[in-house]
């Protein structure tokens, strides 16, 4: 039974939470056995990089920058970019999609060095840079990494000597926020040195990331073992390998703490790159990864202490990735906030699209038992 499995792979996965460094790769497409039909092409040379296209009765066939492109007319006359058509002040369509022809066809295709103009029935001029549409088609989508990474475990991480960032620095001045954005976007976390151990300063450090969300612990808050709130992190329990807010239909997108207060042993902090592992079972076990990418589990949150009395239930695969050149933007695994797993989402396997949000981790240092939260 696929329930089975799943719980199998989910065990698996932490496992693997451990090891070396995969990079991305993106094969490319067999040009040739896709557009088997290509004939009489319009041939161009200097800027253009030899460009060619073909007018067909239903798309527009492109080979440029190393790429065979298709577009339908439909999709062509929908994006247009002139005044009529597109705002460029608040970069939003003018045009009604529903007021084109679904079977409309260009009178006329001409290239200008590497810009294609399109002439409509009605006379409109519709023209696109040959860069652009080879950015947003979907062929040069299917070859583009939305977000590069690289993939880390302890040993590489700690031989890859990534700097931290100090307070100051990051506060005042751009290149500090750089250094620190390129270090976050790259390994998923990030560290700033010397913060001053109040709630003001996480918060301005917060803010220079991007805006404060609010949840139901608030948008800044503290957390002990004192189980002031109904959640395993307020215990003296330890805490397993873990994304956070699975019971969130949006679970955050990026995680700031900071510790204010220590006192006596324990609190030990664990990192693990998820993507790594993700990575990992993609290349040992492809089919383990479709399956834990394809089947929604529900994590719920219970909370009846005091006066705090919370239910929230969050839908979505462990793995999330993109459809359209299945890179992976989000984990949602946490075994203590998964719900019971059963037969009544096999039936929505197939037809499940995963929202979109990107989990990550910054971690800032003061004085260094209480801490300090916030989600972005």
């Amino acid at each position: 039974m696929w329930c089975h499995r799943l719980s199998y792979l989910q065990s698996k996965l932490q496992d693997l939470l451990k090891g070396g460094v995969l990079c991305w790769a993106v094969q490319q497409p067999n040009f040739k056995r896709l557009f088997p039909l290509a004939i009489r092409w319009h041939h161009t040379t200097s800027k253009a990089q030899n460009c060619a296209w073909q007018q067909h009765e239903d798309h527009f066939e492109l080979q440029y920058a190393n790429t065979v492109m298709r577009f339908d007319y439909v999709w062509l006359r929908d994006h247009c970019r002139s005044a009529s058509c597109y705002n460029t002040k608040t970069h939003q369509r003018s045009l009604d999609t529903a007021s084109v022809d679904l079977c409309i066809k260009p009178k006329t295709i001409r290239l200008d060095e590497t810009t294609l103009f399109f002439t409509w029935p009605d006379g409109h001029v519709t023209r696109y840079d040959l860069d652009w549409l080879v950015k947003n088609s979907y062929e040069g989508q299917k070859q583009k990494v939305i977000q590069p990474r690289i993939l880390w475990n302890a040993e590489i991480y700690q031989q890859a000597q990534v700097p931290s960032v100090d307070f100051q620095s990051f506060l005042e001045t751009n290149k500090g926020l750089k250094k620190f954005l390129q270090n976050f976007l790259l390994y998923g976390i990030a560290f700033v040195e010397n913060v001053p151990p109040t709630q003001d300063h996480t918060e301005k450090l917060a803010k220079r990331i991007s805006l404060i969300r609010e949840t139901i612990y608030g948008r800044m808050w503290y957390f002990t073992s004192d189980f002031s709130r109904g959640d395993t992190a307020y215990t003296k329990l330890a805490l397993d390998r873990h994304t956070d807010t699975t019971y969130f239909q949006e679970p955050c997108g990026v995680q700031v703490f900071h510790c204010l207060k220590h006192e006596g042993t324990g609190g030990r902090t664990l990192l693990v790159d998820g993507f790594y592992a993700a990575e990992q079972v993609l290349q040992k076990a492809p089919e383990e990864f479709e399956l834990l990418s394809k089947v929604p589990l529900k994590h719920e949150y219970i909370e009846n202490v005091g006066e705090c009395h919370n239910h929230m239930i969050g839908v979505g695969p462990v793995l999330n990735v993109y459809p359209w050149n299945k890179e992976l933007y989000l984990i949602r695994f946490s075994k203590e906030k998964q719900n019971v797993v059963n037969s009544q989402w096999s039936s929505s396997l197939q037809s499940y699209i995963p929202e979109r949000t990107l989990t990550y981790c910054c971690f800032i240092s003061g004085t260094s038992s209480e801490h300090r939260e916030s989600l972005i």
